[in-house]
Formats: C-alpha cells, sequence, structure tokens
C-alpha cells in the first residue's frame, strides 16, 4: 500500500483571527465545509490547481494547546483506500490512535493515529456512502 499527502489541518482557538491571519500572510481562500465536518470546519485553497501544492482545513482546536495534546500543530492527513487496513498497519507498526475513526457524512472516513516518535497524523477513505 501507497499513500500520498492529500490535506493538511491546522487547529485553531479562534477561526475567524485564524483566517484573517492566513489570508493576509499567504493570500489563502476558504470555503465553509462545516456540514460535512458537523463543526467549524473551513476548506483552505491554498492555490491554483494547476500548481503544485495541497489543498488543507481550519479546524477548532478539540482540547486546549497543552503540552500533552495530542493535537498541537499543523497535521498532514494520507489518502488511503482502506481505512481499516491502514489502521492495522499502523498498530502493527508501533503506532497509536489518537483519534478514534469517525464518518465525515456522505464524504468519508477518518481518524487521527501517533506515530512511534509521537507524531500526529490523519488518514482518510473517501466514501459518499459514510455516515
Amino acid at each position: 500500500m501507497t499513500s500520498r499527502p492529500i490535506h493538511f489541518e491546522i487547529h485553531v482557538d479562534d477561526m475567524r483571527r485564524a483566517q484573517d491571519f492566513y489570508a493576509s500572510v499567504f493570500g489563502w481562500g476558504f470555503e465553509d465545509y462545516s456540514d460535512y465536518a458537523g463543526q467549524p470546519y473551513f476548506g483552505i485553497v491554498t492555490g491554483p490547481e494547476d500548481q503544485p501544492g495541497i489543498n488543507g482545513a481550519l479546524m477548532m482546536r478539540r482540547e486546549p494547546l497543552a503540552p500533552n495534546n495530542p493535537i498541537g500543530a499543523s497535521v498532514l492527513t494520507m489518502g488511503v483506500d482502506s481505512y481499516d487496513a491502514a489502521e492495522e498497519a499502523i498498530l502493527a507498526g508501533g503506532g497509536q490512535v489518537a483519534l478514534p475513526k469517525y464518518a465525515l457524512p456522505g464524504m468519508a472516513w477518518q481518524g487521527y493515529f501517533t506515530d512511534p516518535d509521537g507524531n500526529i497524523f490523519g488518514v482518510h477513505q473517501p466514501d459518499p456512502d459514510a455516515a
């Protein structure tokens, strides 16, 4: 199985402040995907589709920023064909579940893991039947 980075997330405490910051610093645009995510979640458009790079999102931080918070920075998400197969390989390789699998209804399965060094990353399996 091979996977490529397909998405990144920046976890924030103040959505408007973050949008203003990243728009003014990098010229990024935003699209509201809150209905899909069930929480404030804004897709980041980093540039034109015909140029290299990936898009991402701003999402509300789930836990206060603290030294032991597993999501205290940007998170890179890998696209996979099978969430369950990826989870099995991650756990067998010494990774751990940081946030269990959940549905992005009508879109995908998503979850978060830590690698053996404690770095967080996301796993995303597109699935229009996710519920």
